[in-house]
């Protein structure tokens, strides 16, 4: 009977994460170019790193799926894009988290998964933007140093930011309402030890640097609570 309500506590919550990442389409948004920056990906792999790799791949694909039959103007093409943008980028921030559940395994994995979905998406926008804008490969990959590469690596490392900011106070809430049992980054503890603060104030600062580069100096345009549409 635990198991059973432990199970139901958990694709409770699974359900809750794939509603907050896709609310976060419509609540802050930056968007540089054709490019548009939200913050669905911390979300994800904040679920994924609670919950397993595997949690953050299906919530990936829900939200992407959400995203294509509700908003998205891409389609298919979009939904590709979306769903391995945020599943490489959970997967391996929470697999190797979760190895040891180490502030060490914490930091590798987020900087993993900068270098993993950025690279990915460079791969993708080669091989999947063509087909949608019509552009030849050439056109696409002339852009890559100027906007693709800096635009989604600085999208990763924010999204990398808002985890450290918020993976601790979550993952306190989550085991005190017993709804898991997973160590928090930094180790265990009712309060935040002086590690964890650290750890956060530096997403913070890395958070707001990548805002700063993202308005200032690539020229985007910040948004709050605006239709995605």
């Amino acid at each position: 009977m635990e198991n059973k309500r432990q199970n139901i506590k958990r694709m409770v919550m699974l359900a809750l994460f794939c509603a907050i990442a896709f609310a976060t389409m419509f609540v802050l948004r930056i968007k540089v170019s054709f490019l548009t920056f939200d913050a669905k990906d911390a979300v994800i792999t904040i679920a994924a790193m609670l919950f397993g790799p595997a949690s953050g791949a299906i919530i990936s694909l829900v939200v992407a799926t959400l995203e294509l039959i509700t908003v998205s103007d891409t389609g298919f093409y979009g939904w590709v894009m979306n769903f391995c943008s945020s599943a490489v980028f959970s997967v391996l921030a929470a697999a190797i988290y979760r190895r040891s559940r180490k502030m060490r395994s914490a930091v590798i994995g987020l900087l993993s998964a900068i270098l993993g979905m950025t690279a990915m998406m460079i791969l993708l926008n080669l091989l999947v933007t063509p087909f949608y804008t019509g552009w030849a490969v050439a056109e696409v990959a002339a852009i890559i140093p100027t906007l693709l590469l800096p635009f989604n690596f600085i999208k990763a490392t924010l999204n990398a930011a808002l985890v450290m900011i918020l993976y601790k106070p979550i993952s306190l809430a989550m085991k005190k309402a017993k709804i898991t049992g997973s160590a928090s980054v930094g180790g265990e503890g009712k309060a935040l030890p002086w590690r964890s603060i650290v750890f956060t104030l530096v997403g913070l600062a890395v958070a707001i640097i990548c805002v700063v580069v993202f308005i200032q100096l690539m020229g985007g345009d910040f948004s709050l609570f605006k239709s995605a549409a």
